[in-house]
This record gives C-alpha cells, sequence and structure tokens, in this order.
C-alpha cells in the first residue's frame, strides 16, 4: 500500500481540505497520515525535503501536489 502524506497548519483552509482528502483518496491503495505541523514541528524538515513550500500539501511517492498555495491575489496580479 502506497502512503500519502497530508501536511497541514491547522488552519480553516487547511482543515476543509484534509476532510476533502480523507473523503476522495482510495485508502485501499494509500496509507493517509495527516500532520499538522503546528503540533509537530519536528515534521517541517521532513516535510521541506520532501518538496513541500506550503501548505496545506498533499505528497504522493515524491510528488507534491500544493493545495491552495497560499499566493495572494495581488502576487498573481504582479506577476
Amino acid at each position: 500500500m502506497k502512503k500519502a502524506i497530508f501536511y497541514h497548519a491547522g488552519c480553516p483552509v487547511c482543515i476543509s481540505a484534509e476532510q476533502q482528502i480523507i473523503d476522495v483518496i482510495d485508502t485501499n491503495r494509500f496509507n493517509v497520515e495527516s500532520i499538522h505541523l503546528g503540533e509537530r514541528r519536528s515534521s517541517i524538515c521532513k516535510a521541506e525535503q520532501a518538496g513541500v513550500v506550503s501548505v496545506p500539501a498533499l505528497v504522493i511517492d515524491g510528488t507534491v501536489l500544493h493545495i491552495n498555495f497560499g499566493a495572494s491575489l495581488s502576487d498573481v496580479k504582479g506577476a
């Protein structure tokens, strides 16, 4: 079974994304671990090494899916 790690910071957006991930991911194929980086600060380094640059993020087999990347609208407009 593949491992999926969901990194988050506990904010409402992260909690909502976590619930949606849990609702849609096939638990017969993936073992999902949810890591609240505010509560498990020792996991921050591991998340960074996996390529996580913002939360919420889902890591499966070394591939990072950034969910709601965190860029503000003004940042997007300035690009």
